[in-house]
């Protein structure tokens, strides 16, 4: 095994990325980088029957996007390629693999029908199982050969002995032992001459010296069989790091139909790769300060694996949405604006300043979609009730509200500069002339010109954005709806 870390990402190209796998790519990633080592990508597309066109350019882009830049793959061969699983295959690889365990008796071909396979069914605690009786292990050589000669189909198993125990190590939980009476003879080579997923992924796991595996702990059952494949052909194990399951809020496996399943789901309901790349990698693992806000530098730097829990992660969609908040907030302008106005621009057709528009809502937002709503007002003056301009606080009523809109119609009318620090100045003149709080005036002004209780910015800028026009129109509107 090679003396440098070596981390393996193996997805299979079934559609988007799920965001477990994605956990899975980021922790290989993690683990490798925190000690100066490989980051291998490795497609695993067997399984033709789920393979899904463009799924391969899925898996590209999204470790593009969040910065998990591989050191070898199929577009980097460092000299233990092919990367693509059915390329090896082609190759005849695990075949010829399969073949030297035969020749070891670790493993056996099996003939058995779809007939007798049925037959072997049973009732275990609810559940249908089957377990394979070795009845194709005691043929002799000469009818494996001429069964071979006839064409007949055949599937490859591993020979796992019925007695003792086999015991792996886990890094996260420990040493397990399981009693070899409890594994199935499991397939190497399926009928159609392709790899097994777990069968290919030791072979491949060796050939291209993967020191240390992380895989999700649905693959801890399925260790042990890793385990005795191992030592049939001799070779070192690699280190195992089994991540725990992702839940939703409810404690259930996180599947598609939560809408947030995958890297891509979450892109397009306006979260930010950097965003979502800090909150995966919290999914299963703290640092020891608690920390919660990193970069991917950070992470490496930070990352110990010997912290990921045992327990189920719970995927918080409300602190991934704080998460991303904060990052908007420290979104470089300019990145921030490149994001936001494809939004603004599906609510807003006037033209006016969108740029402003964007600036008083980037603290306000915990993701991008969060700007349609607050901001329609500026499109369209929405029907409002004038009971909105009653507010004890600010000290105001329809009467006052409507005596202020009033007085300052004409002022506002006179004024040649509607930017924010003139509006300023001209209410600020007016309140301090009439011997009235700062709300009396401000109240119904952001009122008049919002049509909305809450805003994103007070009347100054609402105003500045709108410009002098369509201001004085509302405060017009206003005044007439106070006056009915």
């Amino acid at each position: 095994m090679s003396d440098k870390i070596r981390t393996r990402f193996a997805p299979s190209p079934t559609g988007r990325m799920h965001v477990g796998n994605l956990r899975t790519a980021l922790y290989a990633y993690l683990i490798a980088k925190h000690q100066g080592g490989d980051f291998i990508l490795r497609i695993e597309d067997t399984d033709q029957e789920r393979y899904v066109e463009g799924a391969v350019d899925i898996i590209y882009r999204t470790l593009e996007k969040t910065g998990l830049v591989h050191d070898e793959g199929p577009d980097k061969d460092k000299g233990c390629g092919p990367y693509v699983q059915s390329e090896r295959q082609a190759s005849g690889i695990y075949l010829e693999y399969a073949k030297k365990l035969i020749e070891k008796g670790e493993a056996y071909y099996c003939f058995c029908d779809k007939e007798r396979l049925d037959s072997l069914r049973q009732s275990i605690d609810g559940k249908e199982v089957s377990i394979y009786d070795k009845h194709c292990l005691h043929l002799s050589k000469e009818e494996v050969e001429a069964n071979l000669l006839a064409g007949k189909p055949y599937v490859i198993r591993q020979n796992i002995p019925r007695e003792g125990t086999t015991m792996f190590h886990d890094e996260i939980y420990g040493d397990i032992t399981v009693p070899n009476a409890e594994l199935d003879d499991m397939i190497l080579i399926k009928s159609d001459g392709y790899p097994t997923y777990n069968f290919a992924n030791v072979v491949d796991d060796h050939l291209m010296h993967i020191t240390h595996v992380v895989r999700g702990n649905e693959y801890l059952s399925s260790s042990p069989k890793y385990t005795r494949l191992y030592a049939a052909f001799g070779w070192e194990e690699p280190v195992y790091v089994h991540c725990p399951l992702i839940t939703d809020e409810n404690h259930q496996k996180l599947s598609k139909r939560s809408g947030h399943a995958s890297y891509e789901d979450l892109i397009e309901q306006g979260f930010v790769n950097e965003a979502v790349v800090n909150y995966v990698a919290l999914l299963g693992w703290s640092p020891e300060d608690n920390r919660e806000i990193f970069t991917l530098p950070e992470l490496v730097e930070a990352f110990d694996y010997h912290h990921i829990s045992k327990s189920p992660a719970v995927f918080d969609m409300q602190k991934l949405r704080w998460m991303n908040g904060e990052y908007i907030k420290s979104m470089d302008d300019e990145a921030y604006y490149e994001r936001a106005l494809p939004v603004i621009r599906s609510v807003i057709t006037k033209d006016i300043d969108l740029k402003a528009i964007a600036d008083l809502m980037k603290t306000r937002i915990e993701v991008f979609p969060d700007i349609t709503e607050p901001i329609g007002f500026f499109e369209e003056l929405p029907e409002y009730d004038v009971a909105m301009y009653t507010h004890k606080k600010m000290k105001t009523n329809s009467e006052n509200s409507l005596v202020a809109l009033q007085e300052l119609l004409p002022r506002l009318e006179a004024l040649d500069d509607f930017s924010g620090e003139s509006l300023k100045n001209l209410v600020t003149e007016y309140v301090a002339e009439k011997g009235i709080k700062n709300g009396q005036a401000l109240w119904p002004l952001r009122t008049a010109v919002s049509g909305r209780q809450m805003t994103p910015g007070g009347a100054y800028e609402i105003m500045e954005i709108l410009g002098k026009e369509e201001s004085l129109q509302r405060i017009r509107k206003g005044i007439e709806l106070l006056c009915q």
